[in-house]
C-alpha cells in the first residue's frame, strides 16, 4: 500500500503551501546525491517518493482529489501518482509546482532551473534614512544628503586594467561570468552553473589589474545627492530617487536610492493626518468673561476668540491652517486648538474676598475658606461706594 503523501513529507493536512514547499525542500536537501554516496539507491527512491508527494500536494486541484480519493484518484490517469513520475530528474523542468526554483534555490542552479546571471543587470538599491523637521514635513524641502555607494574607477574607468594594459573577454565564459560544470551522480549526467573559476564572474581577463581598485573597475565613493521632499509627507513615507543606487553589472542600469523620510516631534504641534492639534491655557477670568487672545501656527500666531462660559478640553477650529495634502499641496487641512482654564494657585487676600462674595452669590458652598472681618469689611466698603 502507497505510503500517505503527507506523512512522506511530514506535514499535516491543514498545512499551506508555504509549509508543503518548505517541508519538499528539506527532502530534497536530505536525499541529494551528495549527501547519500555511501546508499544512493535507497536515496534516489526516497527522493522520487518525496518529489511525487511534492507533485500532488503543490497542486490545488490534484491535493484536493488526493484529499476526496486517495491514491485511487490518479490510478486512471497516470497523472502525478507512482505510474505517472518520470524517472530521474528529467521531467521537473515543466511541472505546476515549481521545481525549477525549488531546485535553482536548493543546488545552486543545478538540473537547469536555477536563475542564470548572464547578461546585463540593473545594481543594486540603497537606502537612506534622515530626519526632518515638523514644518519641512508640512511645507516640503529641497536638501543635499550624502551617500556612499560603489562608482566607476576613475584611474581604469571601470576597465579593471591598468592604464595602457589589454583587458580582453575571458576565454572561459566568453564574458558571461558563468561557467557550465558537468557532474556524473548515481542519477546520471547532471548539469550545474556557477561563477567562472577564471575570471571571477566579471567576465573579463585582464592583462595587468588596476592598481586602484585591484581589477573590479569600482570605487567607493562619498557623493552628496540633491533631493525635493514634498509637501504633506508622514514619518515612513519613501522617497525615490532613480539611478542614484549602485552601478549596474555587465553595463546593466545603476539601482535607485530610496530616502526614508522620518519627523521629529514639535513641541507645540501634534499631527492627526492632515489635521494640527495644539493647547493653549486661559485664565479663570478669560474663561468666565471671554476674550481675543494670540495662538500660534504653522504659519504664524492668529487671533482666537474664546466666548464666555468656555470650559477647559473645548476646541476651537481654525480653517486652513493644518498640514497640506500630499497630492494636492493647495488643500490644507485644519487646526484644532484645546483649551486649558489654568486655576490660580496663589491668591491675593484681595482675590480671596471677591472669590467669597462671588461663591455667594451664586449660593455655593464654601464655609472652608477663612478670611478676616475686618478685610472683608474694607471690600465691602469698597465695592457698596
Amino acid at each position: 500500500m502507497a505510503r500517505d503523501y503527507y506523512d512522506i513529507l511530514g506535514v499535516s493536512k491543514n498545512a499551506s503551501q508555504d509549509e508543503i514547499k518548505k517541508a519538499f525542500r528539506k527532502k530534497a536537501r536530505q536525499y541529494h546525491p551528495d549527501v547519500n554516496k555511501d546508499n544512493p539507491k535507497e536515496a534516489e527512491a526516497k527522493f522520487k517518493e518525496a518529489n511525487e508527494a511534492y507533485e500532488v500536494l503543490s497542486d490545488e486541484t490534484k491535493k484536493a482529489q488526493y484529499d476526496q480519493f486517495g491514491h485511487d484518484a490518479f490510478k486512471q490517469g497516470g497523472g502525478a501518482g507512482a505510474g505517472g513520475f518520470q524517472g530521474g530528474f528529467g521531467g521537473f523542468g515543466g511541472q505546476a509546482g515549481g521545481f525549477g526554483d525549488i531546485f535553482g534555490d536548493i543546488f545552486g542552479g543545478m538540473f537547469g532551473g536555477g536563475r542564470q546571471q548572464q547578461g546585463p543587470q540593473k545594481g543594486n538599491d540603497l537606502r537612506e534614512d534622515i530626519d526632518i523637521s515638523f514644518e519641512d514635513a508640512a511645507f516640503g524641502k529641497s536638501m543635499e544628503i550624502e551617500v556612499h555607494r560603489h562608482e566607476e574607477c576613475d584611474h581604469c574607468h571601470g576597465t579593471g586594467g591598468e592604464p595602457g594594459s589589454r583587458v580582453d573577454t575571458c576565454p572561459n565564459c566568453h564574458g558571461s561570468g558563468q561557467e557550465a560544470v558537468i557532474q556524473n551522480t548515481p542519477f546520471g549526467r547532471m548539469q550545474s552553473v556557477r561563477t567562472c573559476s577564471r575570471c571571477h564572474g566579471t567576465g573579463k581577463s585582464i592583462e595587468k589589474p588596476c592598481s586602484k581598485c585591484r581589477g573590479t573597475g569600482e570605487m567607493l565613493a562619498k557623493r552628496k545627492i540633491s533631493i525635493k521632499i514634498p509637501a504633506g509627507v508622514d514619518s515612513g513615507s519613501r522617497l525615490r530617487v532613480a539611478n542614484e543606487g549602485e552601478p549596474g553589472i555587465l553595463g546593466g542600469p545603476k539601482g535607485d536610492l530610496y530616502v526614508y523620510i522620518f519627523v521629529r516631534p514639535h513641541k507645540e504641534f501634534e499631527r492627526n493626518g492632515n489635521d494640527v492639534i495644539s493647547r493653549v491655557n486661559i485664565s479663570f477670568a478669560q474663561a468666565a468673561l471671554g476674550a481675543t487672545i494670540q495662538v500660534n501656527t504653522l504659519d504664524g500666531k492668529v487671533e482666537l476668540k474664546i466666548p464666555e462660559g468656555t470650559q477647559t478640553g473645548t476646541a476651537f477650529r481654525v480653517k486652513g491652517k493644518g498640514i497640506p495634502y500630499l497630492r494636492n499641496p493647495k488643500q490644507r487641512g485644519d487646526q484644532h486648538i484645546v483649551v486649558t482654564v489654568q486655576t490660580p494657585k496663589k491668591l491675593t487676600d484681595t482675590q480671596r474676598e471677591l472669590l467669597l462674595r462671588f461663591a455667594n452669590e451664586s449660593n455655593e458652598d464654601v464655609n472652608n475658606l477663612q478670611v478676616s472681618k475686618s478685610l472683608f469689611e474694607k471690600i465691602k466698603d469698597c465695592l457698596t461706594k
